[in-house]
């Protein structure tokens, strides 16, 4: 069921798109499957225009949702019961960074966004670029040109490139996605190197755990 609410969700959002941002400006991917250092990585949709790449992270969660920035997990409230799931930042940021690897371009020419397509009401504070409306409308609020028209072209072949890779499948991202996170030696988030380490605070204090090397820039952990 949440697959296939997750699924009306994306094309919600397609919808959106296609009729709001100029065609001429902005160019448009869907469920674009981007191979990386360690597995592969999935982004709901990719705009590629003059003022940068936007990579939208959609979820359709309805309730109240809390989280903050660097929380790791968010919660959702719905008819009195408590859920959790992935901070979509952080998920969203991993996508950023494999397409920034991928293309060799700046990181900082990639815009994230995520977008909640649920009947939801935020109860934190959210940053600007976590939206329940006004998709379109952020996204047209960015004017600064970042990208000449040769470099454009150049992303949108490569993406063109991998639309039409018949290996890069839902299924094989699938099979991938669980591969990546039973590894014991690289970081499902970033792909950097997994670190065994001994919890020094708290309750958890003397127990082992596998953390990111890239900490405190990523803050990915698993017992051990």
């Amino acid at each position: 069921m949440s697959t296939l609410r997750g699924w009306i969700g994306e094309k919600a959002t397609t919808f959106k798109l296609w009729l709001s941002l100029d065609t001429d400006v902005y160019q448009r991917f869907h469920d674009v499957i981007v191979p990386t250092s360690n597995g592969t990585t999935q982004i709901d949709h990719l705009l590629i225009s003059t003022f940068g790449l936007f990579v939208i992270e959609t979820k359709n969660i309805s309730g109240w949702i809390f989280g903050s920035k660097d929380q790791k997990k968010w919660t959702q409230v719905l008819y009195g019961k408590t859920f959790s799931f992935q901070n979509p930042l952080l998920q969203n940021y991993r996508h950023t960074r494999c397409l920034a690897d991928f293309l060799e371009i700046e990181h900082s020419l990639i815009h994230s966004i995520v977008f909640f397509t649920g009947e939801c009401t935020f109860k934190t504070p959210m940053p600007p670029n976590v939206l329940r409306r006004r998709l379109s409308s952020h996204i047209s609020d960015f004017r600064l040109p970042l990208l000449a028209d040769r470099e454009i072209q150049r992303i949108v072949t490569a993406i063109r490139t991998l639309k039409a890779d018949p290996s890069l499948t839902h299924r094989a991202h699938m099979s991938s996605l669980r591969a990546r996170h039973a590894s014991t030696s690289k970081c499902p988030t970033c792909g950097g190197r997994l670190v065994e380490r001994i919890a020094r605070k708290g309750p958890q204090s003397g127990a082992r755990f596998f953390g990111c090397s890239g900490y405190p820039r990523c803050r990915y952990i698993r017992q051990a």
